[in-house]
C-alpha cells in the first residue's frame, strides 16, 4: 500500500544557508522526520493563493498546519496585544483556506501549536494574547529559541485522552492559548494551571490540535494517529461547506473574518 501524501504548511523567512541569504520556505526537519518514520510521505506547502488550496488539498492524503508567527487578532475580532508579533497575512490567508478545504472534504488534519489556534479561530474561537498575564508564569514559553517540558493531562473519552492517557511531560514554546473554544470544537488536553493544551472536532474524522510539539517525539502517539486516518480513506469530493472563507484585496492581503466553519 502506498505510503499516505501529508502535506505540511511552512513559513516564509529571511534564511541563511553556505554563502546564501534569501527569503525562504522552510519548516524545522523534525515535523518531516517524524511523519516519514510514522509512515507517510510529506510535501511542503508554501503560502500560496487562496484559490489554489482546492486542488492542493485534493491531492493530499492528510493535512499539518504547524507552528510559527502569531494568528492576526484581527481574524478573531481583537486589537493586537504589545506582545503580539506582528502579522503573516499571507500565512493566515493561505493556511484559512487550506483548513477549510481540508473540512469541507473531511480531510484528516493536524494542527501544531499556532496551526491549532488557527483551528480554533477558524471554528469561531478566540485567543488569549500574552499566557503569562493570565496564567500569572512563564511556565509554557521558558527559554526563547529552545522547548521547555510541562506536564498535561488528557481529557477521558476523547480522541487524544486515548491516545495519550492520564498525565504526560510534552515539549512546549508558547506564549498565546485558546480562549473562547470555537464551535464543534472541544478540549482534549489541560496543563495544571488550566490552559488549553489540545482541541479536536466533534464533526470530522480526524481534526485534532495539540499546543505542544509532538514533532520532537519520534514515537508520538498524536503523528502515528494522523498517519493512520490518513490511511483509511480516500479524500472525497468536497461538500458545500467548502465556500471560500478569504477575501483578497487589492495592496496588502488581508483575511476576512467569516462566521465559523462547520
Amino acid at each position: 500500500m502506498p505510503r499516505p501524501l501529508i502535506g505540511l504548511t511552512t513559513y516564509l523567512a529571511d534564511a541563511q544557508w553556505g554563502e546564501w541569504k534569501l527569503p525562504a520556505a522552510l519548516l524545522p526537519a523534525a515535523y518531516v522526520s517524524c511523519l516519514q518514520a510514522a509512515g507517510g510521505r510529506v510535501v511542503l506547502l508554501p503560502p500560496d493563493a487562496p484559490e489554489a488550496a482546492a486542488d492542493v488539498v485534493a491531492r493530499l492524503d492528510a493535512i499539518v498546519l504547524t507552528s510559527g508567527e502569531d494568528v492576526d487578532p484581527a481574524l478573531y475580532g481583537a486589537q493586537p496585544h504589545p506582545c503580539t508579533g506582528p502579522p503573516a497575512r499571507e500565512r493566515d490567508q493561505w493556511e484559512w483556506a487550506v483548513l477549510a478545504e481540508a473540512l469541507a472534504r473531511d480531510v484528516p488534519v493536524l494542527g501544531v501549536c499556532r496551526g491549532m489556534q488557527l483551528m480554533n479561530v477558524h471554528a469561531g474561537g478566540t485567543l488569549i494574547q500574552h499566557l503569562p498575564e493570565t496564567v500569572g508564569h512563564h511556565g509554557h514559553n521558558l527559554h526563547g529559541g529552545h522547548f521547555s517540558p510541562h506536564a498535561v493531562t488528557t481529557v477521558p473519552g476523547t480522541r487524544i485522552g486515548a491516545l495519550i492517557p492520564g498525565t504526560r511531560q510534552v515539549a512546549t514554546h508558547h506564549h498565546q492559548a485558546v480562549d473562547s473554544l470555537g464551535a464543534g470544537l472541544i478540549v482534549g488536553a489541560r496543563t495544571a494551571d488550566g490552559t488549553v493544551e489540545a482541541i479536536e472536532s466533534t464533526r470530522h474524522r480526524f481534526a485534532v490540535g495539540v499546543q505542544w510539539h509532538p514533532e520532537v517525539a519520534f514515537d508520538s502517539a498524536v503523528v502515528h494517529a494522523l498517519v493512520a486516518a490518513a490511511r483509511s480513506a480516500p479524500n472525497p469530493a468536497p461538500g458545500p461547506i467548502a465556500e471560500s472563507k478569504v477575501r483578497i484585496r487589492r495592496g496588502t492581503p488581508e483575511v476576512t473574518p467569516s462566521t465559523p466553519a462547520s
